[in-house]
């Protein structure tokens, strides 16, 4: 085994702090978790698999342009953590979401993904990871319910999803263990679907 890289730990402990101002009051659609324990849980994933300082710290601010467009945000962030650590946030990030272009935001994403950092795809495996995992979670604790929290319908998720790790496994180096997860929670959540 691999030994694990070194986190800066002072760096993480100010990424920890900034962003949980940058999302305290914020909450996870589906059932309602705060949104900072959301991104704390993405950024122990990138921990557990060998990241290093700027993809954990990274992945506390990853959604931030789906939240907001604040320019004195961004450059905190690159103030505070430097471009490699912003660039990673813009890679990870859907802009302009609205719900009329839920789904063309989402095929966008998946094209971008060719040109992602290997960086940038770490953080979005880890994240879609974390996200699939909270999909089946509530699924098993409210059933069909949980679509109405969600922009996309159960086949659109479905499709989504195959198609992101489909894009993981052939853009990402590496990594074999956390795309294999990612596969084995894409067959429960279309087991739970189709059931």
């Amino acid at each position: 085994m691999k030994a694990s890289k070194k986190i800066d730990l002072l760096k993480y402990k100010q990424a920890i702090d900034l962003s949980y101002s940058f999302y305290k009051g914020k909450y996870r659609k589906g059932i309602k978790i705060p949104y900072f324990s959301y991104l704390s849980s993405v950024s122990n994933l990138i921990i557990e698999n060998n990241g290093s300082t700027d993809e954990v710290i990274a992945a506390l601010f990853h959604d931030l342009f789906e939240f907001e467009k604040n320019n004195k945000r961004l450059n905190q962030i690159k103030s505070k953590f430097g471009t490699k650590v912003l660039n990673i946030v813009k890679q990870c990030s859907n802009s302009n979401i609205t719900d009329e272009k839920f789904i063309e935001n989402k095929k966008k994403f998946l094209d971008s993904m060719a040109k992602m950092s290997q960086s940038s795809l770490l953080v979005s495996l880890c994240d879609k990871l974390h996200s699939i995992s909270c999909i089946i979670n509530d699924y098993n604790k409210i059933g069909k319910k949980i679509w109405k929290n969600h922009h996309l319908s159960s086949e659109e998720t479905k499709w989504y999803y195959k198609n992101l790790c489909k894009n993981f496994k052939k853009f990402l180096k590496n990594h074999k263990s956390l795309k294999d997860r990612f596969q084995r929670n894409i067959n429960e959540l279309e087991f739970l679907i189709n059931k």
